[in-house]
């Protein structure tokens, strides 16, 4: 009788013990409402300020947001996911150049990038080519060029340009490396079920069907990968974007050019080394260059100031960390700071 009763207990309670696990499971979601809700009681016009600058991050990543959530359920509905990864494993060297340079093309920043990551790693594209563009997207693309021509030269902006590819080159070669010693063979995080985009099963093999539309099962397969990716990418980037106004808000740029502003054989380390927190990805940036540079900055440690922001960001490196594994999270970080540092050493032999 007792037993029963509290069998007859446990069950009457198990919907809502699944509802609270499933909201524990929403950790990020819970993150940002509780950071919303301490601005709110502690500094509420920072809390508006906040909130509007989120939602309008995200209002301009949506383009890229949509296409590469779309371009993943596409490619998982039309079962081409193994296709894709024989294609560009073919030339393992050729697949790092190309990734290098579109990324050097391409107009993503540090957040932006983070969806084509996503799905490209999902469809099983090799990590080294998507290392590649994954550090040398954020960096350059021709509207940037155009940006930073008139405001610090020309030397300045080709040095940046060759830079991103030289510092895509250097990253995809050292994954490369890496895994044919038999390391980071599974970059991506285990993930729950539905969570595509992320480290979800793949299709078994089969025919490629590219018009999955006219087949039930892969219009309900495209469905169901659009939501979970969709959602995976919007509550990390949310949380990116709400960290990164609170920088903007409250880290001073005077600081950072009286820490930076000076010459010496460690300002180029230490830019480095401050310019990976930093958000400096994006076309702000260039006039805290060009402030720099005004001020008596190195041009050595301008450059790795302004690569190191731009390839790793406390926010897009929040989304980083959660859609890979650890070792390939440090790795990415690493990769940023070293390129970057290496970067403004040999610009500053030539240019200095």
């Amino acid at each position: 009788m007792v037993e029963q009763t509290l069998s007859q207990g446990r069950s009457r309670f198990a919907p809502l013990a699944d509802r609270l696990r499933r909201v524990g499971r929403e950790r990020v979601w819970l993150t940002a409402a509780g950071i919303l809700l301490v601005l709110a009681v502690a500094v509420p016009e920072q809390a508006g300020r906040s909130l509007g600058f989120t939602l309008e991050a995200l209002w301009g990543i949506a383009p890229f947001l949509l296409l590469s959530v779309a371009s993943a359920a596409w490619l998982k509905a039309a079962g081409a996911d193994q296709l894709i990864a024989r294609v560009v494993g073919l030339s393992p060297g050729l697949a790092i150049l190309a990734g290098a340079a579109l990324g050097a093309l391409s107009p993503f920043c540090s957040c932006g990038v983070v969806p084509i990551v996503a799905a490209l790693l999902a469809v099983g594209v090799p990590l080294p080519a998507v290392m590649a563009f994954w550090i040398a997207s954020p960096l350059m693309d021709p509207e940037m060029f155009l940006l930073m021509l008139p405001l610090v030269g020309l030397e300045f902006t080709l040095a940046k340009t060759l830079a991103a590819v030289a510092m895509g080159l250097a990253a995809g070669t050292a994954v490369w490396a890496l895994q044919g010693r038999g390391l980071l063979a599974e970059p991506l995080k285990a993930q729950p079920a539905g969570c595509g985009g992320c480290g979800g099963p793949k299709l078994p093999k089969g025919e490629t069907r590219w018009a999955f539309w006219r087949e039930a099962p892969r219009r309900a397969a495209f469905g169901a990968e659009a939501l979970s990716a969709g959602g995976f990418l919007l509550k990390w980037l949310s949380l990116a974007f709400l960290l990164e106004s609170l920088m903007v808000a409250w880290l001073p740029q005077e600081l950072v050019v009286e820490t930076l502003g000076g010459e010496g054989p460690w300002t180029i380390l230490l830019a480095g080394l401050v310019g990976v927190p930093a958000y400096l990805n994006g076309y702000a940036a260039v006039p805290l260059i060009d402030r720099l540079l005004s001020d008596g900055m190195a041009p050595g440690a301008a450059l790795t100031f302004l690569l190191a922001g731009g390839a790793s960001s406390i926010p897009a490196a929040m989304a980083v960390w959660a859609l890979v594994r650890r070792p390939v999270f440090a790795l990415y970080l690493g990769l940023a700071l070293a390129g970057s540092v290496a970067a403004g050493l040999v610009f500053q032999a030539v240019a200095g």
